[in-house]
């Protein structure tokens, strides 16, 4: 994949697709000890990286929201531009640093519906600077709220006391001797109200006079964070929220849920337009719902979004107020003869996300990552095998529920490789570039490669999932074709790339890691 500039040009000769990435260890937040049991409120469930790549976001299950910021490009003095023109080749090790956390949402009881709603992080999203403020919006369930986070100088009246050391070098008036001669002699000579008229007496110095009487300055030495929720977004979603994404226009955003995407304006918090809705009129006949929703990149009137049925459909807001009929549809034929039980749940798909230039779209199902060009809608440019040694245990992660699991996915920033994550703590990253075979797997832990798998990204037949039949026992034990043991429990769901190096951000229960190539 080449991040086309979405004409119809002639295509150029086909570079060398570029060598796999060396990942490197980076740093990580929140580390568990052996045996250190992880409270369910610590659990990291949102990661989002700003714009510029200088701030990092994380929300959890028990509604804070903690933010990290980058330290390396200060010391050497990078700036936003510079982090732009990054040549990819180059190794950085991007160092962060913790910043703030604040409480964004709290658990509350819907009393009408008998529900209570968690305080549980879906999503964040970074809106744009000003001023030096950051600005971020956060979701749960039901409400969305905007937060703005800036650093004040914190006031500090400076001490008013005389320096006493000072004071007796110059006079023989000690510091409580001037105090307490100062008193007296406002008390004999000085302020008198002497008659309604209100007239002051001359002030009298004590003699030798007040050598180091300084009236109180203010001074701004200390800074500190403040946070504060500046709108609140409620009451316009009966189904869970699934998605927010902010809008390149810098105004607007949209939240969608399983039946209905709104539009919102970020300054108006009492209404938004209801711009998409596939709640049918008996919801006997619903047949599948929303599971994400994205603005493009650039073009502030197109959006994408994605259902339970495996398919993304792109709709441009300038055709009707109620985008009841889309623009593109994209979506995979599946072979005749090939549908199961599992077919229609493993083919939901959980995310989707436009690349750096808005000509491409990366969806994440239960087994696959696939990458979408918007200008040729038969099907997918290139498809990637997450987990294909599972597919003989859909029988059991139904019964564990684990077949129902949400996984994230991210692009790279220049667009030539893709991330998702996995079970085991593991993730997995594609190169996607014409002619590219790199698919490496690597762990959330200290030492990404210790459970290096270089498993093809494309098989080509069934041959592989009939020789994990075949295998049977192996795999019914959790270990998969590697001879690696698989943990349904911990999964790596949420996953961000840096958006101008090759950087990943991830999170495995309450622990941040960070790796750097």
């Amino acid at each position: 994949m080449n991040g086309g500039d979405g004409g119809g040009g002639v295509a150029a000769a086909p570079a060398d697709p570029p060598p796999p990435l060396d990942w490197k260890f980076s740093q990580v937040f929140g580390e568990r000890t052996a045996g250190e049991e992880v409270q369910e409120v610590d659990i990291i469930s949102a990661i989002e990286f700003d714009k510029s790549g200088d701030h990092l976001a994380t929300g959890d299950r028990g509604g804070r929201v903690v933010l990290f910021e980058r330290t390396d490009t200060k010391e050497n003095g990078g700036s936003r531009k510079d982090l732009e023109t990054i040549d990819y080749a180059t190794s950085r090790h991007p160092e962060f640093r913790y910043k703030t956390e604040f409480q964004s949402h709290e658990p509350e009881f819907d009393y009408l519906k008998s529900l209570e709603i968690e305080e549980k992080i879906n999503k964040i999203r970074w809106c744009q600077t000003a001023n030096g403020a950051l600005f971020l919006l956060s979701t749960n369930d039901k409400t969305i709220k905007f937060w703005k986070v800036q650093e004040k100088k914190v006031k500090k009246v400076a001490s008013m006391n005389m320096d006493p050391s000072k004071a007796v070098g110059k006079s023989n008036i000690g510091s409580s001797s001037v105090s307490s001669s100062t008193n007296s002699h406002l008390a004999n000579g000085g302020y008198k109200d002497t008659s309604s008229t209100n007239l002051i007496n001359d002030f009298k110095f004590p003699p030798g006079g007040i050598p180091s009487l300084r009236l109180p300055v203010v001074t701004y030495n200390e800074t500190s964070l403040v946070t504060k929720c500046r709108r609140v977004y409620a009451h316009a979603h009966d189904y869970h929220i699934n998605s927010i994404s902010n809008n390149s226009d810098g105004e607007t955003f949209i939240s969608a849920d399983d039946l209905r995407i709104n539009l919102w304006n970020l300054e108006i918090s009492n209404q938004s337009f209801n711009i998409v809705d596939v709640k049918p009129a008996n919801m006997e006949d619903l047949t599948e719902v929303i599971t994400c929703a994205e603005f493009h990149p650039t073009h502030c009137s197109t959006l994408a979004y994605s259902s339970s049925k495996g398919s993304i459909r792109l709709i441009d807001l300038r055709q009707s107020a109620l985008c009841d009929k889309h623009s593109k549809l994209f979506e995979e034929h599946e072979a005749p003869g090939s549908k199961s039980f599992f077919t229609e749940i493993i083919a939901s798909t959980s995310d989707i996300k436009f690349g750096r230039d808005g000509r491409y779209i990366l969806s994440r199902d239960y087994m696959t990552l696939k990458l979408w060009d918007i200008n040729m809608d038969s099907g997918p440019v290139s498809t990637f095998q997450v987990h294909d040694h599972l597919r003989p245990k859909l029988c059991d992660l139904y019964e564990n529920d684990s077949i129902f699991d949400k996984f994230e996915c991210c692009l790279s920033g220049d667009g030539q490789r893709v991330a998702t994550g996995s079970y085991s703590n593991l993730f997995r990253v594609f190169g996607c570039a014409p002619g590219s075979n790199e698919s490496t797997t690597l762990e959330a832990s200290k030492n990404p490669m210790r459970r290096q798998v270089q498993t093809p990204s494309r098989p080509s037949t069934l041959s592989s999932l009939t020789r994990a039949v075949r295998r049977g026992g192996g795999e019914s034990s959790g270990v998969d074709a590697n001879g690696n043991s698989f943990d349904f429990t911990t999964k790596l769901l949420h996953l961000a790339w840096h958006p101008s190096e090759n950087s990943i951000a991830c999170a495995a229960a309450n622990s941040l890691y960070m790796y750097y190539a």
